[in-house]
């Protein structure tokens, strides 16, 4: 019996040191910025796309002034991948630096970047060029994007 106890009390340490470590908030700020301005590049494919779509699980996504709803659907994810799919590699020229990152508690995070592009708009096929400061919040659940809010300055 003590040895049956010692045993149940070796596995229940074990597995609570293996438990899974909290999420480090801003090295996924990092890598969410990383990929999703990944997906924007001129040879941006399907490959970049689905890197960046990994990180979601189901997905609510609002771009002011834009999307003014902020639901979240259980084909969210399909959706921006469609979205996305359409404008995949119309960019002949993008660049983007990362201007800060905040992290939230456990919660979520922020990241300010300011982006240049040209390429061709795939509907119109008319040129396109832009510059643009935005700021993405980003809210966080199981180590997932839950929610992603645009804002331009």
């Amino acid at each position: 019996m003590r040895l049956l106890l010692t045993l149940g009390l070796a596995l229940v340490t074990a597995f609570s040191a293996n438990a899974e470590k909290p999420l480090d908030l801003n090295a996924f700020a990092q890598q969410y910025y990383k990929t999703m301005t990944a997906t924007q590049a001129p040879n941006a494919g399907a490959k970049k796309l689905e890197a960046y779509l990994a990180l979601f699980d189901d997905i609510g996504n609002q771009h002011i002034p834009y999307q003014p709803d902020d639901s979240r659907t259980p084909d969210g994810k399909e959706q921006m991948r469609k979205g996305m799919s359409f404008y995949l590699g119309a960019h002949t020229l993008f660049e983007s630096t990362l201007l800060n990152t905040f992290v939230f508690n456990d919660t979520g995070f922020a990241i300010r970047y300011k982006s240049h592009a040209k390429g061709i708009h795939p509907q119109s096929k008319q040129p396109i060029e832009y510059t643009s400061t935005m700021m993405e919040v980003i809210e966080v659940e199981n180590g997932k994007v839950a929610m992603i809010r645009k804002y331009h300055e």
